[in-house]
């Protein structure tokens, strides 16, 4: 089977259910911890954070707009890829620099969030929207 980047995979409709239903809490959950960042997304990390203002916005945007775009199904592998690149930061920045672990059962820092949706998102990368999603539509025959 040869996919191109846009392209659709034809899955069984009980996947294409799952996939949809996925996205949409996915991608709302990204749009919800994207919404408080994008409006300072240059600053909205603590003041003395070693990313600049440049990487600080790209994550905002690929929280916030990649978010939206997940869960309407709209050029899905590209705003996968996005959150891929994101939740990887996140996921070294919790697990190395900040030294947190997977679980905290105290409620402190973890980083098991960020590596679940870095796999679901790898999982968009690769499977794409399925067919109730905007790409369909779009891109069906290419």
């Amino acid at each position: 089977m040869k996919t191109r980047i846009l392209g659709i995979i034809e899955f069984p409709v009980g996947v294409d259910v799952a996939l949809l239903l996925v996205r949409l809490v996915v991608g709302l959950a990204f749009m919800n911890h994207g919404y408080g960042k994008i409006q300072h997304p240059l600053t909205w990390m603590v003041p003395d954070s070693v990313y600049p203002g440049i990487f600080q916005a790209r994550a905002v945007i690929s929280e916030f707009i990649g978010g939206a775009a997940l869960a309407m199904g709209f050029l899905t592998r590209i705003a996968a890829f996005g959150i891929i690149c994101t939740m990887s930061v996140a996921v070294y920045t919790h697990s190395v620099t900040l030294g947190h672990p997977f679980v905290d059962k105290t409620g402190g820092g973890s980083y098991e969030l960020p590596l679940v949706f870095l796999a679901i998102n790898i999982l968009f990368l690769f499977a794409g929207p399925g067919r109730f999603s905007l790409d369909r539509m779009i891109f069906w025959k290419i």
